[in-house]
């Protein structure tokens, strides 16, 4: 069984600039909330394959997970798969889904959240937590719009 949310967001750069800054790592320090260290796997630009550590402050304590690019249409889509079973959270796995749409010299970004993989008690509680996920999206993507909009 899957949890899902969505965030939708408009921002006031075009499509290009919008699909650039969610895959600019180095950039994410300016609007990514409680970001203490994003770290690259690998080297070379950001591709299908690309992997990293984000390590964020959350609840007041450091928590690290690693993620995978699955997959880049340009400038449409970023998909992204973070392996809970790898980082902090230690169970299931989050599929991050972003669709960059068009509106003349802005574009809407919507996020596509899923959680899988989860079973038993941490099921329940994957219940609850999927509110504080989409909340936690919604901050970013809303510090994503002050960045951009007023870099």
């Amino acid at each position: 069984m899957s949890i899902r949310f969505d965030v939708t967001r408009n921002i006031q750069v075009p499509q290009q600039k919008a699909y650039k800054s969610l895959l600019d790592l180095d950039a994410a320090e300016h609007w990514m909330n409680g970001l203490v260290q994003m770290e690259r796997l690998d080297e070379g630009p950001i591709k299908e394959g690309s992997e990293w550590k984000e390590t964020r402050k959350m609840f007041g304590k450091e928590a690290s997970e690693y993620f995978e690019v699955v997959e880049l249409v340009e400038p449409d889509k970023i998909v992204l798969r973070c392996d809970g079973t790898k980082g902090t959270t230690g169970k299931g796995e989050f599929m991050f889904t972003y669709l960059i749409h068009s509106s003349g010299d802005s574009s809407d970004i919507v996020l596509n959240g899923e959680i899988n993989e989860l079973s038993g008690f941490s099921k329940v509680v994957g219940k609850l937590m999927a509110g504080s996920f989409k909340k936690a999206c919604a901050k970013d993507l809303d510090a994503l719009k002050s960045y951009l909009e007023n870099e």
